[in-house]
Parts: C-alpha cells; sequence; structure tokens
C-alpha cells in the first residue's frame, strides 16, 4: 500500500458536516484511498454507481427513500458518482437532513460531475483531486535512492498504481488503461463522436509537448475546426488526461499575452498514446519527455499544498523563454528544466529584473529530488 498526501486532509474533512468529492481519472486510485479510509469505520455502505442497479435506486429520489438506501449507516461512499441522474440533488438532501450520515463521493469525470454538483453543493462539500502517483508518496513507499533508480521507468511507463505495483506488465497495463478508460469519459460524457480525430489531437499534442500549442494549427493537423479542437482539448482537461498552462505576463510589451502549453498528467499515458517506449538513452524527445514528468509533478506536489495554485511558463515574442513560473503570496519562482546536468542557461535578464523572482531553479535529473521532497 503506497500512502497517498491526500489521506490525512480527507481523513480531516470527515463529519465535518460536508460532503467529500474525489475527482480525478479513472484507475488512479480513488476507490482504494477511500477503502483505506474507512476500512477501520463501523457502518459503511458502498455504492457504485457504474451499476445500473444502483443508478435506478437514485431514480425519484426523496428523503423517504435515502433514507430507506442507507438504512442505519453513518458513512456513505458512492462511487463513480457522475452515473447517477442527478447526484448534487442526492447529496444535498442528505447533507441538509442527516448531518451524521458522511458522503463520499468519486468521480472520474470532472467536466460531468461538476456540473451536477457544482449549484446544489454550495457551500455544502469540499473537493479534492487525486492523481497519479507523485515522487514524493513512492519515495515515502520505498526511499528517495530507490525511486530514482526507477526513473527511466517512471518516464517510460508513468506512475498509474497499477503499473508501479506491477512493473513487469507496465507497457500492457498502461497501453490497456490508456485505450480503454481513459476514453471511457470521453465517449460517455463528452459528446464525442469521432474516436479517430480525438486519436489523432492525443497525438499531436505528445508530439507537441513542451512547445505552445496552437489551435489553428492543430484544426488542420486533426482535420477540425478551431473551435471543436477547443472544446475537445477542455473535455481532455475535465476527464485528467492533460492540463494546460498559460503564459504569464503582467508587464513588459513583448510578452506573449494568450499563449498555452499542453502536457500529459502522466508520461506513461503520453508514451502509450504515441506507442512508442523506447529507452531513453534511444529516444530524440527525452526533453520534452523529462519537462513533462517534472511539470507534472510540480503541477501534482502544487495543487495538493493549494487546489487553487497557479503555474505558468513565460515566453517572449523573440523566443525568450522559462520553463516554469508559481506564484505565491505574490512572489515568483522561476524554474528552468534540463534534462543535461551539464547544460547551462541562464535567466533571462529583462525577466530577473522585472519581476524579481525569489528564487531561480534549475532542474535536472542530478537534483529533481531535493524540490519534489520539499
Amino acid at each position: 500500500m503506497i500512502p497517498r498526501l491526500l489521506y490525512p486532509e480527507l481523513e480531516k474533512e470527515l463529519f465535518q458536516g460536508r460532503a467529500i468529492v474525489l475527482l480525478g481519472a479513472r484507475q488512479v486510485g480513488k476507490t482504494t484511498l477511500l477503502k483505506l479510509i474507512t476500512e477501520n469505520k463501523q457502518q459503511v455502505l458502498w455504492l457504485n454507481a457504474d451499476e445500473s442497479a444502483v443508478r435506478n435506486l437514485f431514480d425519484d429520489i426523496s428523503l423517504l427513500k435515502i433514507k430507506q438506501i442507507i438504512g442505519d449507516q453513518n458513512i456513505l461512499v458512492i462511487d463513480e458518482a457522475q452515473r447517477l441522474h442527478d447526484p448534487g440533488r442526492s447529496i444535498k438532501i442528505i447533507v441538509d437532513n442527516l448531518p451524521h450520515v458522511q458522503v463520499l463521493a468519486t468521480g472520474s469525470s470532472s467536466f460531468e460531475l461538476k456540473n451536477k454538483v457544482n449549484e446544489p453543493l454550495t457551500g455544502r462539500k469540499w473537493e479534492f483531486h487525486l492523481f497519479p502517483l507523485t515522487f514524493q508518496e513512492l519515495s515515502r513507499a520505498t526511499n528517495v535512492w530507490a525511486e530514482k533508480q526507477n526513473l527511466e521507468q517512471r518516464l517510460l511507463f508513468g506512475s498509474y498504481p497499477a503499473v508501479v505495483n506491477q512493473p513487469a506488465k507496465a507497457k500492457k497495463i498502461i497501453i490497456e488503461l490508456s485505450e480503454s478508460y481513459l476514453y471511457k469519459d470521453l465517449f460517455m460524457w463528452g459528446g464525442l463522436k469521432k474516436p479517430e480525430k480525438i486519436t489523432k489531437l492525443l497525438q499531436a499534442l505528445a508530439f507537441q509537448v513542451g512547445s505552445q500549442v496552437s489551435f489553428h494549427e492543430l484544426s488542420q493537423l486533426v482535420g477540425l475546426d478551431k473551435e471543436t479542437i477547443e472544446k475537445y482539448i477542455d473535455i481532455l482537461e475535465q476527464c485528467f488526461i492533460i492540463f494546460r498552462l498559460n503564459s504569464f505576463n503582467r508587464n513588459l510589451r513583448n510578452e506573449l499575452k494568450k499563449s498555452r502549453k499542453i502536457y500529459f498528467y502522466d508520461t506513461g499515458v503520453r508514451n502509450a498514446i504515441l506507442r512508442d517506449f523506447r529507452p531513453i538513452g534511444e529516444r530524440q524527445d527525452i526533453g520534452a519527455l523529462w519537462e513533462n514528468y517534472i511539470v507534472s509533478e510540480i503541477w501534482k506536489k502544487k495543487k495538493y499544498q493549494d487546489y487553487y495554485a497557479r503555474l505558468y511558463f513565460w515566453r517572449t515574442q523573440n523566443q525568450q523563454e522559462i520553463d516554469l513560473l508559481f506564484e505565491e503570496n505574490a512572489a515568483i519562482t522561476a524554474i528552468e528544466i534540463k534534462w543535461n546536468p551539464k547544460h547551462k542557461s541562464k535567466f533571462n535578464a529583462q525577466f530577473l529584473e522585472t519581476y524579481q523572482p525569489q528564487e531561480t531553479l534549475m532542474i535536472h535529473p542530478d537534483n529533481y529530488e531535493e524540490f519534489l521532497l520539499r
């Protein structure tokens, strides 16, 4: 069992008068985490909304019907709650009328579940996101040295729990996961009718990791109009496959204003989409792969520490660039990400003078653990 960073946060919010909503991609460990939290608790009712019988239970829901469903249980877990017709209303009835019952709901589609629970559960829920395993979580399960020895494995096959726990089957597992589980919510909730176009879009995004993404260019590559590309990317984000970094700009006239980069939450998923699992010594894309890994690790780390944390990249019209920035309490940290530790690069003098970052970091394979374990 690999301890998750969210465990103490979820445990702390039990029986505090709000429902707990846990969002994350399928197979990322949401059910396992809730089982760990409830394993020593009494009177727990588990319902899996992937089952039609469970969905039928919540049709034409009322307080009387909910009382009949819950009985004398004081913890109700609703797995894949986005499959219910109206999960927000059902959970609202419980929170408002049965204060002794703690609701724990999971969802693998932020796109659908948020639409169904946000308004009914305003002021009645705490929302958490669970990501693929982090370097910090994996290091705690073994030790830092052992996890650093697994760097190539993580870069190639990623950090989904099943991949980590069965390294000999990593390739098979990550391909199956990327083909079935990740696409399931896309077609169920996103209304996407052209799977070949989604595959082509994901491949284009995988090739462009670390580069600025143009919706116009993607539309030409994929064969869809720009508005559809933007819609599909939004749905891919809501299903926890990709996330975007926007460009940082405050003062300089030559800063890019509306540019973005797109990364995958998991490098294994990215490689599975490309069907490219070559060893790192044979890869031409190792710089982009390393950048995706580090940006994703920092993204997960910052989101666990502060859900509202904002991360950016910085670039000017004359191609001056900094890989990653994050802002905390009005203080900026600037990060350059390099695969080769011997590669020396200077932070842009104009940026340093204008924004006066509190810290500048060069992250490479020899020192990355120092920052990820802070």
